[in-house]
């Protein structure tokens, strides 16, 4: 939208194509109301409470234990973990796919519903896309960890070497990086974008230090309609690109099993279905962070029953749609009747994962399912909540089931294998989780995580009104957009 100067008649454009000039009819937002949601919504940043002094120590404890671990499994070697032969991906690949998949929370989400202007996303866009960046970022470390020599990470790079080793552009896992440095870099950039009005509110409202750290964040932004149209056209665009960007790194992760010729994995419903998969637990952990964020942060006024009953919606169907892939894998598998996939079929069935899959198909269906499909449970906020819970545990059981059931049943009978964690592999475990919770406070306390400039623009109505030549010739209503994005900044 472009901000017209105070003062001056706003053009309107009719349906016809023609622009005039017409007495300027405003809807402003109630100057109070404007105050109220800075106040609210910044008190955050400026204000600590007690709950950040008891939060930050707890989480920090469990990180510095993951860290911990991590440093006496590379002092003594990954044996220190409960893998071995042929079960040589367990709980670090596990976590893997898990927090690629929850980092679609955000950006993918997001970026479909702007697309689809849905005004009711405005409270909920940073809450996701922050989730996409920091889940991203604890997943991509897995890898690394993974590698027993984490010292030689670089290896993973394809960068030109003296000797012209280059890494095997047939494997996965070098699409793998390529696919999620670009996921995360584009993440990056569609988080940042529109921070920049909120961190200009923030420099205008401070003093002293804080005034000098959001001075410079602020990027020198002023408000000032070149700007603002900058801003726009450069989020239109990178929702537009986010989106395939979100679907293929999903995609290439699901390749690193399907790309393989193991029992259950060499199938080519693993690409829509890992992606089913990680919208389902990505919309299941962005509800979780909302709540805890209203709750924690006093933001009942703007994260609002309606917020939790639309991605109610959205979980419904998405949980729909993965008992579909589910249910379609166990069929084909049953009836095609392969020795060595039914030797993984029955484990999982009724064999020693049997306890896990039936958690999982309870976690993530039979319980959701009631609580989202009856209204008056959906909407009371705690029915989605529950739901998602349910769900973040059944979708981690879920990549657990497809790492190690496959590898712990290869194709001869003698080379079955079996595996228990260890105390190492649980604690980083933990500590991923830990880690999401400390990087959200930490954001919290340096960004507003409800974008201000974007309810400001919410709270404007577009009116609709007749211009006198167009009352007289009986030609469609003008629209008059006011934009507020200068209202309190």
């Amino acid at each position: 939208m472009f901000i017209q100067p105070p003062g001056m008649p706003v053009p309107m454009r009719s349906n016809s194509g023609t622009t005039e000039n017409s007495p300027m009819v405003t809807e402003t937002t109630n100057p109070n109301d404007a105050e109220r949601m800075n106040q609210d919504l910044l008190r955050p940043l400026l204000r600590t409470s007690t709950r950040f002094y008891v939060a930050v120590p707890v989480l920090g404890a469990i990180v510095l234990a993951a860290v911990g671990a991590f440093a006496y499994q590379v002092w003594n070697g990954i044996g220190v973990w409960g893998i071995n032969r042929p079960v040589f991906w367990a709980f670090d690949i596990t976590n893997f796919v898990f927090w690629i998949g929850i980092s679609h929370a955000g950006t993918l989400i997001t970026a479909i519903l702007r697309l689809a202007n849905a005004t009711w996303r405005r409270p909920v866009t940073r809450c996701a896309e922050v989730i996409t960046v920091f889940a991203l970022s604890i997943g991509a470390i897995f890898p690394i960890i993974h590698l027993g020599r984490p010292w030689l990470f670089f290896w993973l790079i394809p960068y030109p070497s003296e000797r012209l080793i280059w890494p095997n552009f047939r494997s996965p896992l070098a699409w793998d990086f390529f696919a999620i440095s670009a996921y995360l870099t584009g993440s990056l950039i569609f988080l940042l974008y529109p921070i920049i009005p909120d961190w200009a509110l923030v420099r205008d409202k401070t003093t002293g230090w804080r005034h000098r750290l959001y001075r410079v964040l602020a990027l020198g932004w002023r408000g000032t309609p070149k700007q603002w149209h900058r801003l726009e056209s450069a989020m239109h665009i990178m929702a537009v690109a986010i989106i395939p960007v979100a679907v293929s790194v999903h995609t290439i992760v699901s390749w690193d099993f399907s790309m393989a010729p193991v029992p259950m994995w060499h199938s080519t419903i693993f690409g829509p279905y890992f992606v089913c998969g990680a919208i389902f637990s990505g919309i299941a952990g962005l509800i979780l962070a909302m709540f805890f964020l209203r709750k924690l942060l006093h933001l009942h006024d703007y994260l609002l029953p309606i917020h939790f009953d639309n991605l109610g919606k959205l979980l419904l169907m998405m949980s729909l749609l993965w008992f579909y892939f589910i249910f379609a894998e166990r069929l084909t598998t049953w009836y095609g009747n392969e020795t060595s996939e039914m030797a993984v079929f029955w484990s999982t069935q009724r064999g020693r994962f049997a306890p896990l899959f039936w958690t999982m198909v309870f976690c993530n269906f039979l319980i959701p399912f009631p609580l989202l499909a009856i209204k008056r449970f959906r909407a009371s906020i705690i029915g989605p909540v529950i739901a998602s819970s349910t769900i973040v545990v059944g979708m981690w059981i879920e990549r657990f089931l497809i790492v190690v059931p496959s590898i712990a049943n290869k194709y001869l009978p003698y080379t079955f294998g079996s595996y228990k964690p260890t105390w190492v592999e649980i604690t980083l475990t933990a500590g991923t989780f830990a880690a999401m919770g400390l990087f959200y406070i930490f954001f919290s306390k340096l960004v507003p995580i409800i974008s201000i400039w974007e309810l400001k623009v919410g709270m404007h109505r577009t009116l609709r009104v007749p211009s006198p030549s167009s009352a007289i010739a009986g030609q469609p209503e003008l629209t008059l957009q006011t934009d507020p994005r200068t209202a309190d900044h």
